[in-house]
């Protein structure tokens, strides 16, 4: 496909938009700013959002997108099938712009299968898996930045100005009783508690989680809820951080993504490294303590907001000037108790209120 440098959009504004973000709950919520900022300026715009299933279940009654297409991945020898199925569900469609924020050559396959005109991507220096090849209109290079604002530049290329940001993150009215119940039976207010990522190098150790929960419940009064996912490696580490400590912790780990997004959303303060929820609290406006180590929170914290409560492990001695790239360290050894403690002591007294 040929590249057209010109950039913005002329004319009217399209009637159909599909959005391509497969995965990562994180880069989901990265993406529910980019899908406000478009339905401000084109109303009348019809939004559909390629997606997984577990984001999906994240965002599905989101008032900026129209539709979504639920990509089914597939492994082995039943890998081809999600494509297939996509194909065929958007056989009888076709979009005037494709906005393709991940660069991953699946994405790149959904976007060459997704009939739209104009197929906007990264420049070529950052379109991993070549997957510029896909899109015939691409964003011009620019030096690293947060990941929210590399999504932005496709809002500008666009002509349309991304402020105000927000998320919009809702609960449902069934959601906000459960919520209330759930909270009234707590007795106290909560500190929610990630524990574990699907990458190990990012995980803290469990050691460092018992004392902290012990503080936050003792120096504090608030009540741990340990929340995450399903998975092995996470149920491994709650359990771990469940034996070490004092602390009456709460174990809400489980597969309701949804009952995850309103904890978060009642509790006082989250205690996170660099995954899903933390990106989910700062949406919702929770205070979070954000622990990293291997990736830079420059690139990848808290968007906008509560970057000082970030307990910098990245840096590989306390001040260190390091620039925005997307580069891993193995730094969560860095990361004291004394360390996120001094954090959780600031988000009280700048943040939580009684």
């Amino acid at each position: 496909m040929s590249e057209v440098a010109t950039p913005g959009w002329s004319g009217a504004p399209p009637r159909n938009v599909c959005i391509v973000m497969l995965s990562a709950i994180g880069d989901a919520v990265h993406v529910l700013p980019v899908a406000n900022a478009l339905k401000r300026a084109w109303p009348d715009t019809r939004i559909t959002w390629v997606i997984q299933r577990v984001p999906h279940l994240l965002v599905e009654d989101h008032p900026a997108i129209d539709d979504f297409i639920v990509f089914r991945r597939r492994r082995g020898l039943h890998a081809w099938e999600g494509y297939a199925e996509l194909a065929r569900a958007v056989r009888e469609r076709r979009f005037d712009l494709l906005i393709g924020l991940q660069v991953y050559f699946k994405a790149g396959l959904i976007t060459a299968l997704v009939p739209a005109d104009v197929k906007l991507g990264f420049d070529r220096a950052r379109a991993r898996d070549m997957n510029w090849l896909f899109t015939n209109r691409r964003i011009p290079p620019h030096e690293p930045q947060h990941v929210q604002d590399q999504y932005f530049e496709f809002v500008r290329w666009l002509g349309i100005d991304p402020e105000p940001i927000t998320w919009d993150l809702r609960l449902t009215d069934a959601e906000r009783e459960a919520q209330a119940a759930f909270f009234e039976r707590l007795g106290a207010p909560a500190c929610a508690v990630v524990v574990g990522t699907s990458k190990p190098k990012k995980n803290w150790a469990p050691e460092g989680y018992a004392r902290v929960l012990e503080h936050i419940e003792r120096t504090h009064g608030l009540r741990p809820v340990l929340v995450g996912g399903p998975s092995p490696v996470e149920r491994a580490l709650a359990d771990a951080v469940l034996e070490r400590t004092g602390a009456a912790a709460v174990d809400a780990l489980g597969d309701d993504l949804r009952r995850l997004v309103w904890i978060v959303e009642g509790s006082s303060l989250t205690l996170s490294p660099d995954t899903g929820p933390l990106h989910i609290s700062r949406a919702l406006g929770t205070p979070v303590v954000g622990l990293f180590g291997y990736t830079n929170p420059k690139r990848s914290g808290p968007y906008g907001a509560y970057q000082d409560l970030v307990v910098d492990g990245y840096a590989r001695h306390p001040g260190e000037e390091y620039p925005i790239e997307h580069t891993y360290r193995d730094g969560m050894g860095r990361i004291t108790v004394e360390a996120v403690l001094d954090k959780v002591a600031l988000a009280m007294e700048r943040y939580v209120r009684d």
